[in-house]
């Protein structure tokens, strides 16, 4: 099938945990023999951020550990919705997009219904908490016409399914791309410490339990701690030196698996909305430091779904005394440890990678008639690479 996937961008990973997924998926696909493109706004947030910041050559690392994905940058003046949408079988648009863009191809949609003439599959991708926490972000787009919603937990497939989409709408959970996202052995050459947090600043959405579950901690237990991510204002990277936490800025998400080989555990502390009103919405750290059986304490968060297993998987501390116990047990008892993330390796390659994640898709493709469905594509070719066309 010829995929058009219209994303905030593929090559930049600057402040965009989406952009593992992404990449994962289009691997996927790809080596499946689908033909897939990428759009990305040549003037999107993250990858502006991320030229300004480091450069060219960031893009250039991105390549060099992606060497069968590109994206095609476009403008509002050069995108041409309607030729794109004539070469495809499946749009999907993602959430962060400009509403001209959701509204352009929705518009589309309905006149290829209209006149009978189903020739694309079109669908909305929400990844994000702003369905529920800004009330007025979800009426700026017309989704009447799409053919139906993939959202990234059941709690937010409930607020479309409220909005009368019913059967239209299918959790979609994020996953791990495993092909890059694997367990590494440890490097001499890079620093070793016993903590590192990947994560955002995220605008006060976690100050303070970032204090409870991570800063707190690692100050009062002594240890050596990495914090990777941007958009830190200046009063807490203060904060963060004077207890001695090493703050290392932005981390290419490709190169976390080497970063990860070098230390003893990790701490998930998801944002308050994800916390508290996305309940079963992990967000794509937890994937990660599990895909490459690096150990795991999380803040709280409640698994309504059953993606893991609490206690098994990974470690919950329900307060800061609990998050100070479970770091030394995991850090003086690497026995423990290994049992801990060996547990949680097991439950993502069996069950949360991109390839489960891309044959769900393909059935969600199917259940919508997709005439172009090609059951000979679904036969794995691991020498795919990326395909193009007209």
């Amino acid at each position: 099938m010829k995929f058009s996937l219209f994303y905030h961008s593929l090559v930049s990973d600057w402040n965009h945990g989406n952009a593992h997924f992404l990449r994962g998926i289009v691997s996927e696909l790809l080596a499946l023999g689908h033909e897939v493109r990428v759009y990305e706004p040549q003037d999107s947030w993250s990858k502006i951020n991320l030229l300004q910041d480091h450069g060219i050559r960031a893009l250039k690392q991105f390549q060099e550990y992606y060497p069968g994905l590109d994206s095609i940058s476009y403008s509002r003046d050069t995108l041409e919705l309607a030729e794109i949408a004539a070469a495809s079988d499946v749009v999907i648009v993602h959430e962060w997009n400009e509403p001209w863009l959701v509204n352009g191809l929705g518009e589309l949609r309905e006149a290829a219904q209209a006149s009978r003439a189903d020739n694309f599959c079109l669908l909305f991708h929400d990844t994000h908490h702003r369905a529920v926490s800004d009330e007025s972000w979800l009426r700026r787009f017309r989704l009447d016409a799409y053919d139906g919603v993939l959202a990234f937990g059941e709690v937010l497939s409930d607020v479309y399914r409220r909005h009368g989409w019913h059967n239209h709408v299918w959790t979609w959970h994020e996953a791990a791309d495993i092909r890059m996202f694997y367990p590494r052995k440890d490097d001499p050459n890079r620093p070793r410490g016993d903590v590192v947090w990947v994560g955002n600043w995220g605008d006060d959405e976690r100050t303070a339990e970032l204090e409870t579950f991570l800063f707190g901690p690692v100050r009062d237990l002594g240890l050596s701690c990495q914090i990777h991510g941007v958009r830190y204002p200046q009063p807490v990277l203060t904060r963060l030196a004077k207890d001695g936490i090493d703050y290392r800025g932005w981390l290419p998400n490709f190169k976390a698996p080497e970063v990860f080989a070098n230390h003893k555990v990790t701490v998930h502390v998801p944002r308050r909305y994800y916390a508290s009103r996305l309940p079963g919405i992990p967000t794509i750290r937890p994937f990660e430091a599990m895909a490459c059986g690096l150990p795991l304490i999380c803040a709280p968060w409640q698994d309504s779904e059953g993606l893991f297993t609490p206690g098994s998987d990974y470690l919950v501390a329900e307060d800061g005394e609990q998050m100070r116990a479970h770091l030394r047990q995991v850090i003086n008892d690497p026995g423990f440890a290994n049992e801990l993330s060996a547990r949680a390796l097991e439950t993502i390659r069996t069950r949360h990678t991109c390839g489960h994640r891309v044959a769900q898709l393909l059935d969600i493709l199917e259940d919508l008639d997709v005439a172009s469905l090609d059951e000979s594509a679904t036969t794995t070719n691991t020498g795919s690479t990326s395909h193009a066309y007209s």
